[in-house]
């Protein structure tokens, strides 16, 4: 019997690295996880050790590899990469090690860096072509505060010492041993510093934000060529041939090539997609306008909206107030209700994110009485997940006339059959799970498999990936109406409750 071919997918995530093993017929052969260190020297920062992810990364490689070994004969056809998308690591040419740790996207220390640009007016014309927000969550600013910070970085770089990149670009560089130095568009939409209609580093944009155009990587196709990665460094000889940013990976692994797919990935936070075809959207509803994949792997948009709290409401629940023993415990004790009883949480623990977009409201749980139980706010907490996404879907239709046909989900959260089922009403849309939810990781090894022949088409590869569970909508039109009209006040109340004196400009993302 021939070996099976199959797929190395390396997901390098904000606190650990997932290596998959994916076969030609959707089966996991192989798989391994490793969490890395997370470094805060000063509050709001939030730094990694590029060499620490690398080596953790040839670390589970290498273990999936193994472990799909013991399973069966295969053969691996290629790589894929996907990644955290805004963290960047700055580099010696030369010699190939970080000559600074990486700053993560979480990092808030370029805030200083975005409002002077703000004060200055130059935000219209850095949404209008980047398509984003001037925030510290994304790259260009970080590399704005390193160089300011580090005259002498600055003089390398511009002497042409010095590389730089995203996670998927240092991951490519040291797996090629140094050969290649490359991104795909999604991660290059995530800088500041791509212009979304050229689909190139922008002169203009580099200069705003003082970055020597020599440091920054060449821009190839998602699905596309990488290089050969070293079989003694990373356990296998083979072509690196998909690379794509985390959420669009998410999209793509969810079949989201086509306008008006979208996706909703419920992790500690949650980011909703809205693929919107061949032309980017610019939103006049707090998204940000971003590069997504067509089925193809080749250049296309989407609206993204960044939720800042979902599943961590049931982990603080759960951890702060000790009111259930562990999050699948949630779906049980929605279940119990009838209905919500009037309660409302809106989980403002960092303000609210897309499409409000208010930095300064706080939290709150509204509709008490002396029958509220614990199963009552962990339903609100549930509740509150769906009301967002439905917020974000909401935004994304005005902003681009396109309406969602349905929406898949992933992440930790959607395993909870009642969530699922509760937010098919709220949306009134049908929800699709996929029988394996660890969307990013597949997304790209499809990307990859497209590329060198594993999968025929986009087509295929998700054909292999089993059935989908569809949750529909059961609602009825004036419960639905109830339940929304129930949130809004909620979000009207903590906006009234705002404390005026913590008054200041956007500095969320």
């Amino acid at each position: 019997m021939s070996p099976t071919p199959a797929i190395l997918t390396l997901d390098q995530g904000t606190t650990g690295t997932t290596a998959l093993v994916v076969s030609g017929d959707g089966r996991v052969l192989g798989r391994a996880y490793s969490e890395f260190t997370q470094h805060f020297p000063k509050a709001g920062w939030v730094e990694h050790d590029a060499d620490e992810i690398r080596d953790v990364t040839v670390r589970v490689a290498r273990q999936a590899l193994e472990a799909a070994r013991n399973r069966e004969s295969f053969r691996t056809e290629g790589i894929g990469i996907t990644n955290q998308r805004e963290t960047v690591v700055l580099w010696d040419r030369e010699t190939g090690r970080p000559v600074h740790r990486a700053i993560v996207w979480q990092d808030r220390r370029s805030a200083k860096v975005c409002r002077e640009l703000r004060e200055a007016g130059r935000e219209g014309e850095v949404r209008k072509r980047t398509g984003l927000l001037l925030d510290p969550y994304f790259s260009g600013t970080k590399l704005t505060w390193l160089f300011r910070e580090h005259p002498e970085l600055r003089r390398r770089a511009e002497a042409g010492e010095l590389a730089c990149g995203t996670i998927d670009s240092w991951l490519i560089h040291a797996f090629t041993g140094g050969r290649v130095h490359a991104t795909d568009p999604t991660n290059a939409s995530r800088t500041l510093l791509y212009d979304l209609r050229s689909g190139e580093w922008e002169d203009d944009l580099l200069e705003l934000f003082e970055v020597p155009p020599g440091i920054l990587p060449e821009i190839r196709s998602s699905s596309g060529d990488f290089g050969m990665a070293d079989g003694e460094i990373l356990g296998v000889e083979a072509p690196i041939c998909g690379v794509a940013g985390d959420q669009q990976a998410a999209l793509f692994g969810q079949g989201c090539w086509r306008e008006g797919l979208a996706k909703n990935t419920y992790g500690t936070g949650a980011f909703v997609l809205l693929h919107t075809g061949d032309e980017p959207v610019h939103s006049e509803h707090g998204l940000v306008t971003t590069v997504a994949c067509n089925a193809e792997g080749g250049r296309a948009f989407a609206l993204e909206a960044s939720i800042f709290i979902a599943g961590a409401a049931i982990q603080w629940l759960r951890d702060q107030l000790e009111l259930l023993p562990s999050a699948p415990e949630s779906e049980a004790m929605a279940q119990s209700l009838q209905g919500n009883d009037g309660v409302y949480m809106v989980p403002a623990f960092v303000g609210l994110g897309a499409p409000h977009w208010n930095p300064e409201v706080k939290g709150a749980i509204l509709g008490l009485t002396r029958g509220t139980g614990k199963s009552h706010l962990v339903r609100a907490a549930l509740e509150a997940m769906a009301y967002q996404t439905q917020d974000a879907l909401d935004a994304m239709e005005a902003d681009s006339g396109v309406a969602a046909k349905e929406l898949r989900v992933d992440g930790g959260a959607a395993e909870n059959d009642w969530l699922m089922s509760f937010q098919a009403g709220i949306s009134d849309l049908p929800v699709r799970r996929p029988a394996l939810v660890e969307t990013t990781a597949l997304g790209a090894a499809g990307l990859a498999g497209i590329q060198v022949g594993v999968w025929e088409g986009a087509d295929q590869f998700l054909a292999a990936r089993g059935e989908p569970q569809i949750f529909r909508a059961s609602m009825g039109n004036k419960e639905r109406e109830v339940l929304r009209s129930g949130w809004s006040r909620a979000l009207a109340a903590v906006r009234a409750f705002e404390d005026p004196g913590e008054q200041g400009p956007h500095e969320s993302g």
